[in-house]
């Protein structure tokens, strides 16, 4: 396996502390939280304390003011390598987070950021409706203006940390316009008409918090819209490439631990009086994933080199977000196979990393969405 060469000594001494968080807070107490459809807010304040929360935060507001992407990279590698699913650290710290970073006021940073930084806020992003999937022009949950307060209207569907959450940054209809009619409004725990449905009973990601979201007249304070109004759209369009990016780290991450557990098990099992590695098939299969996980790393840690220089652009994360999705689906798939049945049963663990997988080809934007991005991007 070729040495990955954009981390440091300061990233691996990271590394390791964010390895001994998962494996010590996390996942002893996994198959528990899958149980259960949700972790513990008591596991969002000890990732806070360690400092594993929105590391780009600058230090007036809590954080270690840490613009590096790869200290979150760091997170969601280590993440995937103890198989846990469930929290959702990386839309908070790297999608909700920004947000509020780059669109925020000082005093909605003063006011958010803190709590955020300590995990005793968490945070989710509502975009996604119960008609509307990746079209963002076709938003019909409504906000209209009454004095100081916006008034909203409307739900949302498969948002993460959506039980948990205690900020939500809604995607609203302030105006007709499909594209310059989007606003940013943040509700807040407590807020009257805000209402939680049920946490969705989901194929995978069995821990992870996953609902409906419902609000009924909502009055939101006109001091909660973040950024301009009516500027939401652009907002989102900037912020996809991170996002994008987020998916893409998660996907080569469960590759590689797929392959790891993978071949542990054809080293081990028996088939015919001989290891099952040991068949040309297997060898074979092996090969190809070895070879495509180094593709697919290479290609990811140069997405991250380009995104901490400010030149990562939205077709280029769209390529890695499509690619690398549909990538863990198959490996992960193969993977199975060689298990045989074993595979199918979900107390190992490539069965449920089978389950956990097939949602990344589609949230974050479809592989169609992404092939689509990338031939417009091409003058087609």
């Amino acid at each position: 396996m070729l040495a990955r060469t954009i981390f440091t000594d300061e990233h691996d001494l990271y590394r390791r502390t964010v390895r001994e968080f998962f494996e010590k807070e996390v996942a002893p107490f996994h198959d528990e939280w899958e149980r259960q459809g949700v972790v513990p807010r008591e596991l969002w304040e000890r990732a806070g304390a360690q400092g594993h929360l929105a590391h780009a935060v600058p230090a007036a507001y809590g954080g270690a003011g840490v613009a590096d992407f790869r200290f979150p990279a760091i997170v969601i590698e280590e993440q995937a390598n103890v198989l846990a699913s469930g929290p959702g650290f990386s839309v908070h710290s790297d999608i909700v987070v920004p947000y509020i970073t780059s669109l925020g006021t000082e005093e909605q940073k003063q006011r958010w950021l803190p709590g955020m930084v300590a995990g005793t806020t968490i945070g989710a992003i509502a975009m996604t409706e119960p008609g509307t999937g990746s079209d963002l022009s076709g938003i019909r949950t409504r906000a209209e203006r009454d004095g100081d307060h916006f008034v909203l209207n409307g739900a949302k569907t498969f948002i993460t940390n959506g039980q948990l959450a205690d900020l939500v940054v809604v995607v609203a209809r302030t105006s007709d316009d499909p594209h310059r009619g989007l606003t940013l409004l943040v509700v807040e725990r407590g807020m009257d008409g805000l209402a939680r449905g049920r946490n969705l009973e989901k194929i995978g990601l069995k821990a992870q918090d996953t609902s409906e979201l419902f609000f009924t007249d909502v009055r939101v304070p006109v001091g909660n819209v973040l950024g301009v109004e009516g500027a939401a759209f652009f907002s989102l369009v900037h912020n996809l490439p991170q996002e994008r990016l987020v998916i893409a780290v998660m996907a080569v991450a469960a590759v590689r631990r797929a392959f790891e557990i993978t071949m542990a098990y054809v080293k081990d099992r028996t088939a015919f009086g001989r290891s099952i590695g040991s068949f040309q098939n297997s060898r074979f299969t092996m090969a190809e994933i070895a070879t495509e996980l180094e593709i697919a790393q290479v290609f990811v840690d140069r997405c991250i080199g380009e995104l901490n220089a400010g030149r990562l652009t939205a077709d280029i994360a769209a390529m890695a977000k499509w690619w690398t999705t549909e990538l863990q689906v198959k490996v992960i798939d193969r993977c199975l196979q060689l298990h045989g049945g074993y595979g199918y049963m979900t107390e190992y663990p490539i069965a449920r990393m089978y389950a956990d997988s097939r949602v990344q080809t589609i949230y974050g934007g479809t592989t169609e969405i992404m092939k689509e991005l990338i031939g417009r991007a091409m003058g087609l």
